[in-house]
């Protein structure tokens, strides 16, 4: 008799059929699948997806969910006919702009594994005869993409789950999720039947929001119609192929025209999204009834609006001449689902445990995606990271139906344009804004968001600065990527930092409150550091999860005996928090970000600017490094931990918001006289890495264990109990078999920024995960995943668009390694 949890899934499409798969596969085989249409076509987004796998994508975990996916279905069929044709990709490039983008997606095939390269036009042009040779300027080749037929996989992962004892029921609409003592106990469906479940996934696709809704869950999805064509016969198509085969040349991509296209069989088939944003709400769909839902009729599938779909067939014709014999025979605005940073949304109702989501994931990530999701219910864990598709990476505001529906929208317009790293979104803005907004405006902030938060980049006031610089802090000139979002006034902030003293706003980072009785024991089980220290002490320590992979890094504060600050990274830290907190009560949380502030006073007359303004001592030995105290400056009740992820003397300061602009006021205003300066989020970047200063989520997540980031110093040696604690037992820095290093470029002027692949005696073997230029050292710093082979003084090559840049591995940290200036 089994003994595996029963398992409601909620959607019979791509993603709902192959976690069934993936969940029987483990031998979970209490499974039902549920949807409203009838099987197998259901009439969602799997029902008329296209199909069309590109792997490359600028995040990792994206494209290891697709690798994955194609390595799947490459072995799937339904009574011999295919479910994935490798017919390969072909991204062509008609301008300039296209054909560096399309280098520079070439360095992140490699970086992630995929095989890719740049090609010539008449490469392109013996790929696919049909194109222009003359339109085209390059292209990129990936041979390892290809077709997938997602309705025929869905019958043969539906098949496949079936025969291991899961049950598959359509024309079965759920209208309640059942729950008990805040933990979901099953679902009933229209027909009022009562399903018992101990886990309920939801993977409904565009309607998500509709069924999160039923278990309370907020859903931060927007369906958005998407356009599809078919064209008559097409002349050099004719002969190629049959029904049966359906397609030989490889997928190709228009992005400069935001176009796509496949072979069906003689005909083409087109996409686009070059169109406006059509957002679709679910009570204004057609009905359907299951016996009219065909493959031309389905709730999915809205009516042709050619007037949209005019300038996208004209510029087909123009890139395929072949097209200009043709005409187009039938069409479609299929509904998507989009969300406010395009990513997957999977993760469990923070209030309703076992009610899961897996939704927003197009068939390119459904086998990756569903793998991770049966990961976490079998193991608890998913052997690839997924920080950025955990639906609760977002903060609150970003999950306001009115957020989602403006950024979702952005996000389908911009959908295959090129994207700068740092390009910040235009709308909306201004949602949160630190008490010292107004005084960065005055200064000439320019900002850039994240998660809502207006955060300086660099200011205008300080460009005075730069004709002043010495001549070894005098930045080199950029090339035009690495340019962007850039000023050489970082330069000149970094300078200020260094050699006199600086303010940073460090608001935006997320403040928990953690307090009551357990608070100790709470903290003592959940990190790597000893959090049982007096009453004003910091820690620097670790979240790990059980396989010992870094789940956060923390900064850890004692404020009193059951009162601790914790510095941490977002919303999932917090959302872990929450699972883990005891359910008697003896441990409180809270979010305190918005209803407090904080500006970082550092350089090496950060003493002589604070102390005159306090009757407090904050003298080295009065406030050693990483202890705190509750203080007075200017009047204002403050709390000043001596931390600096600068390098350099100084103190985050924190006051409640509402003495935020005058606690800056009277820090800038002391400060003249030693030459204060604010700056901002570009300097802090090059001065944290020439620190050697990890940022989670960029440089180490929980694909990678404490030692093997430079972090093992964060695990204390004699602590035991705590998560993750016997996967690092036996591990050390000797242990490691490959090492976050860092580097520094030769050449002293070639700034990378991120993802390119590294190269280790002529062969990929690692990529970067931050970089800046390093204005102290006068060098660009990078750091990169490398074999642990790869010691001080190895020779490597960055990838960089279309050139090999050559760096040399460093000790680190590059500046002050004695900790001399921080400790002074």
């Amino acid at each position: 008799m089994s003994t595996t949890p029963r398992v409601v899934v909620i959607g019979a499409g791509i993603v709902g059929a192959n976690l069934a798969d993936e969940l029987t596969e483990r031998g979970w085989t209490e499974v039902t699948v549920l949807d409203q249409g009838p099987l197998p076509l259901a009439g969602g987004s799997t029902s008329h997806a296209p199909g069309l796998v590109f792997q490359t994508n600028g995040s990792r975990t994206m494209t290891r969910f697709a690798t994955y996916t194609v390595e799947k279905f490459k072995s799937l069929d339904v009574d011999g006919a295919w479910c994935f044709n490798q017919v390969g990709g072909l991204e062509i490039a008609t301008t300039p702009e296209r054909l560096a983008d399309l280098h520079r997606k070439q360095g992140w095939a490699t970086s992630w594994g995929v095989p890719g390269e740049v090609v010539g036009p008449e490469r392109c042009a013996e790929l696919y005869p049909l194109l222009d040779r003359d339109q085209v300027l390059g292209g990129f080749h990936t041979p390892t993409d290809g077709l997938a037929k997602a309705s025929r996989a869905v019958t043969a992962l539906a098949r496949r789950a079936q025969s291991r004892g899961a049950v598959f029921r359509g024309s079965t609409r759920v209208t309640e999720v059942l729950q008990q003592g805040g933990r979901v106990t099953g679902v009933r469906t229209a027909a009022g039947d009562e399903i018992p479940a101990d886990i309920v996934v939801s993977c409904a696709g565009f309607w998500g929001p509709a069924v999160g809704e039923l278990a309370g869950m907020r859903v931060p999805l927007l369906p958005v119609a998407h356009q599809y064509a078919r064209t008559g016969q097409v002349a050099g198509l004719v002969g190629r192929n049959d029904e049966q085969i359906e397609a030989r040349l490889p997928i190709l991509r228009h992005q400069d025209r935001d176009l796509y296209y496949r072979e069906h069989n003689d005909r083409l088939g087109i996409g686009t999204y070059a169109h406006r944003p059509m957002p679709v709400r679910l009570g204004d769909l057609p009905e359907v009834e299951d016996g009219d839902l065909t493959e031309a009729a389905m709730p999915s599938m809205l009516p042709f609006t050619e007037e949209d779909f005019a300038p996208s067939w004209e510029a087909s014709k123009q890139l395929l001449p072949s097209l200009r014999d043709s005409k187009i025979d039938t069409g479609f605005n299929g509904i998507m689902s989009f969300t406010p940073d395009g990513g997957p949304l999977v993760g469990e109702s923070p209030d309703v445990a076992g009610f899961w989501i897996a939704e927003a994931v197009w068939v390119t990530h459904s086998a990756g995606v569903a793998r991770s999701v049966a990961q976490l219910l079998v193991d608890g864990r998913s052997e690839i990271e997924l920080h950025g598709c955990d639906v609760h990476r977002f903060d609150e505001i970003e999950t306001t139906q009115s957020y989602v529906d403006e950024t979702a929208q952005r996000n389908f317009v911009e959908v295959y344009d090129v994207l700068h790293p740092l390009q910040p979104k235009l709308s909306p803005r201004d949602l949160r804004v630190s008490p010292f907004h107004a005084r960065q405006k005055e200064l000439g902030a320019f900002f850039l968001e994240a998660h809502g938060w207006e955060r300086p980049h660099w200011y205008e006031a300080n460009a005075r600065l730069v004709k002043e610089l010495p001549a070894e802090w005098q930045p080199p000139s950029r090339d035009a990527w690495s340019a962007m979002f850039h000023s050489p006034i970082a330069a000149a902030e970094a300078w200020k930092t260094r050699t006199a003293v600086a303010m940073y706003d460090m608001t935006p980072l997320k403040r928990i409150e953690v307090f009551g009785s357990g608070a100790v024991a709470f903290l003592q089980r959940l990190t790597t550091g000893k959090m049982d220290k007096s009453v004003g002490s910091v820690t620097y320590t670790l979240a790990l999860d059980e396989a010992g992979g870094i789940r956060s890094d923390l900064t850890v504060a004692r404020l009193g005996e059951q009162l601790f600050q914790v510095g941490a990274n977002g919303n999932l830290d917090l959302d872990y928090f929450r699972r883990q907190a005891p359910a008697d009560g003896s441990v409180q949380l809270r979010d305190i970000t918005g209803g407090t502030c904080c500006v970082g006073v550092w350089g090496p007359l950060a003493r002589d600017l604070v102390q005159p303004l306090t009757d407090d001592d904050f003298s080295h030995e009065a406030l050693k490094y990483f202890r705190l105290k509750h203080a007075t400056i200017a009047g204002i009740p403050v709390v000043a931990m001596r931390l600096s992820y600068v390098g350099e003397l100084g103190w985050e300061i924190y006051t409640s918001a509402e003495y935020g602009q005058r606690l800056w006021d009277a820090l800038f205003e002391a400060g003249r006289p030693l030459g204060v300066i604010a700056a901002g989020r570009a300097a802090f970047n090059s001065l944290r890495l020439e620190k050697g200063y990890r940022a989670w989520g960029s440089d180490m997540n929980t694909e990678h264990n404490p030692y093997e980031a430079g972090l093992g110093f964060a695990v204390n040696a004699k602590k035991t109990g705590y998560v993750g604690c016997d996967a690092v037992a036996e591990l050390s820095n000797d242990t490691v078999s490959r090492r976050l290093a860092c580097l520094t470029v030769d050449d002293g002027r070639s700034v990378v920024l991120g993802h390119e692949p590294v190269f280790l005696d002529g062969e990929p073997d690692g990529y970067v995960t931050s970089a800046a230029f390093g204005h102290t050292i006068g060098k660009p710093v990078a750091y990169a995943w490398l074999p642990a082979s790869a010691t001080v003084g190895t020779q490597v090559e960055i990838q960089y668009f279309d050139r090999r840049v050559r760096a040399t591995v460093t000790a680190e940290p590059l500046v002050d390694p004695e900790m001399a200036r921080i400790r002074r």
